[in-house]
């Protein structure tokens, strides 16, 4: 089975293909010639992953899945959520994001947050989504060098180290995006 995951981020894809079985060959947006920077415009998690899967299986036909992601602050009543890309502006920069957070949580006593993944699945005519949620809470400064997004500053409840700290292995078992995969894997397979 071949199934193509819309995303032009290489960290994600790097992540998500320890997850994919053997017998799924994951394609990248690159290996069908799709070059396009893939529209988010909903004002949802849910909503811009189905966007960008209903994106690639009207204008490429295959088979595929896409994700979108958010970190929810709860003393920031959600934000980022959907915005979490751009939380900073246009430049998706990550640093810029995770600086402007640790900014506006400045103060603040509660740092409680949680990861919420959307996969939307396009697969043999009909569409599917699954939810990864990780709890955890946003740490006073930036620690660590690996990961991507908003890694440095979120630890996960139970850990005392960032997703940026610990191994991607680790961060794929506990993980948001790792736990709405895991759902995907085992709808496919029970087909």
């Amino acid at each position: 089975m071949q199934l193509v995951f819309a995303t032009n981020n290489l960290n994600k894809l790097k992540e998500v293909q320890q997850l994919i079985p053997e017998h799924i060959t994951l394609l990248s947006l690159k290996d069908i010639g799709c070059d396009v920077d893939i529209p988010e415009t909903q004002n949802t998690i849910e909503g811009n992953a189905i966007q960008k899967a209903n994106y690639i299986k009207t204008h490429y036909g295959y088979n595929c899945f896409a994700d979108d992601t958010g970190l929810e602050v709860e003393a920031l009543h959600g934000e980022p959520g959907v915005y979490s890309a751009r939380y900073a502006g246009e430049q998706r920069d990550a640093h810029d994001n995770m600086n402007k957070l640790l900014a506006n949580l400045e103060n603040k006593n509660n740092r409680n947050a949680q990861f919420k993944t959307v996969v939307a699945l396009h697969l043999n005519g009909t569409l599917e989504t699954f939810i990864g949620i990780c709890k955890g809470s946003i740490a006073e400064t930036k620690y660590g060098v690996d990961g991507f997004g908003y890694d440095p500053i979120f630890k996960a409840d139970g850990y005392t180290q960032t997703f940026a700290e610990i191994a991607l292995d680790e961060k794929n078992r506990i993980g948001h995006r790792g736990k709405a995969i895991m759902q995907l894997v085992t709808f496919i397979n029970e087909l």
